[in-house]
């Protein structure tokens, strides 16, 4: 069992930089070695859920085009806090972004995994980049 909570969603003005945070609770005992599956979605109106940023067991980060070179996720060293650092906002980066988990390995890149590829969710915070 894996519980996540998001939290630093806020309204920021185009340009600007906001960092979330996701506490995830579990047991060691359960997944020695912290060996989680980590990564943030999003979602906006009417629109899919997509994988916006990814970290990996051996700490190897992806991340979708739009994001690249704006985006940063990283986690803390006890492996519980995951981080995504978003830098130069664009009104099209609004949307409820979500932490997602997984046990063990990710199954692919977040260009190339689905919202079905991860068993544990959290219940989302707001980010707002008005136009």
């Amino acid at each position: 069992q894996i519980e996540l909570v998001e939290s630093g969603g806020a309204s920021v003005q185009p340009g600007g930089s906001l960092t979330l945070s996701c506490a995830a609770s579990y047991s060691i005992r359960n997944y020695p070695g912290n060996r989680i599956c980590l990564a943030w979605f999003r979602q906006a109106p009417g629109k899919e859920r997509e994988g916006v940023a990814e970290y990996d067991v051996d700490g190897t980060t992806t991340y979708v085009d739009s994001v690249k070179g704006r985006f940063i996720i990283s986690k803390d060293t006890a492996g519980h806090t995951l981080y995504l650092l978003m830098n130069n906002l664009r009104p099209e980066d609004s949307a409820v972004y979500y932490c997602a988990a997984d046990p063990g390995s990710c199954v692919d890149g977040i260009q190339d995994v689905s919202v079905t590829d991860f068993g544990y969710w959290g219940p989302g915070t707001q980010v707002t980049v008005p136009q």
